[in-house]
């Protein structure tokens, strides 16, 4: 079969404007009725996999709690890491450990076995059918990473730290999973599982180098392979960052879904949905890169003379936001006793 060369940006751009803008044109009944017939004839989920994905969720976010009281916050107490960071270390110690196990898979499912997605991103579409039949390592793979966004969503909110950015996650998090429930319904697997690929690997070494900056300071003493290893990690982060997200993701992902999709198949289900959903994903990405330029912009102009992430509130934010809090809270407790005392009088 022969492989389709990879367009350029301004080619990606001119090309999806225009096969986007005639099948809009030529969808004559678009709305909600056949946004509804169309769901109840294309997508396939079965109660069982709904069970299963909320198990695994469960499984999940219980495995995670485990780990943090069993093995992460008592190795980072007897390292003795500085105070503040011991919290924060379980967390990423924990993604380091589901990123680099579910982008292994992924990995090996894309070069390791005969799929030719990354090689070929418009085969993703080649031979689709509806309700036609999900490969089993596929599958695993899907509830693998759905369950786990599923749990990444209570995460973020209750268990991870607060930062600049977790609205955005929560956000990010929300597409993403839908992306993945979707994909799976519409049997749109094969490109899920290289969009999957493209974005795990950021999050390995965004983790690897939060945790060499944690572990930078030990029992009041500065050791330098972890400053080392949290210089190279962040250096390697930004430039995968950039080719992997904002490269290859738009002109692989975005090509085979904006344009190839509808060559290979005319009337492709839920074809808006979907694309909005994946530039969705890569606003998203590019937002987060302005954190990356930030960071580099901040280290070459000796604003930062280590490795910090940039989404996190600083100590003195922290010490704001707490006395506003209680500022605020006091003068509600005030207003609220001088109306209590007005009712008595």
């Amino acid at each position: 079969m022969e492989m389709e060369s990879m367009p350029g940006y301004m080619e990606l751009i001119t090309r999806a404007y225009s096969v986007m803008f005639s099948a809009f044109r030529d969808c004559e009944d678009c709305g909600l009725e056949l946004s509804r017939r169309t769901l109840l004839d294309h997508a396939y989920i079965t109660w069982m996999e709904i069970f299963m994905f909320i198990m695994c969720a469960v499984m999940w976010t219980k495995v995670r709690k485990g780990l943090t009281v069993y093995i992460f916050e008592p190795f980072a107490q007897w390292c003795c890491i500085q105070p503040k960071d011991v919290s924060k270390m379980p967390e990423s110690a924990w993604k380091l450990v589901f990123y680099t196990m579910s982008w292994s898979y992924s990995t090996y499912l894309l070069f390791f076995t005969n799929y030719s997605f990354f090689q070929n991103p418009p085969s993703v579409f080649y031979d689709w059918k509806s309700g036609m039949s999900v490969p089993t390592d596929i599958t695993i793979a899907y509830l693998i990473q759905g369950s786990f966004y599923g749990h990444s969503i209570y995460a973020t909110i209750y268990m991870d730290a607060w930062r600049k950015d977790s609205l955005v996650m929560v956000v990010h998090h929300f597409i993403t999973l839908a992306l993945i429930t979707f994909s799976y319904a519409f049997r749109y697997h094969n490109i899920g599982i290289l969009v999957l690929f493209l974005h795990d690997i950021n999050d390995i070494q965004l983790e690897f180098t939060k945790i060499n900056v944690y572990f930078k300071t030990r029992g009041g003493k500065e050791y330098l392979i972890n400053d080392v290893l949290s210089n190279m990690g962040a250096i390697s982060f930004s430039i995968t960052w950039f080719w992997f997200r904002l490269y290859w993701f738009p002109l692989k992902v975005l090509w085979a879904s904006c344009v190839t999709s509808i060559q290979s198949v005319p009337h492709i289900p839920f074809y808006f949905f979907f694309n909005i959903l994946l530039f969705a994903l890569l606003l998203m990405n590019i937002y987060w890169f302005l954190f990356i330029v930030l960071f580099v912009v901040k280290a070459l102009t000796g604003q930062m003379t280590e490795v910090n992430d940039v989404r996190e509130y600083e100590d003195e934010d922290l010490k704001e936001k707490k006395d506003t809090n209680d500022q605020m809270s006091a003068e509600g407790k005030h207003v609220q006793n001088g109306i209590t005392k007005k009712k008595h009088l």
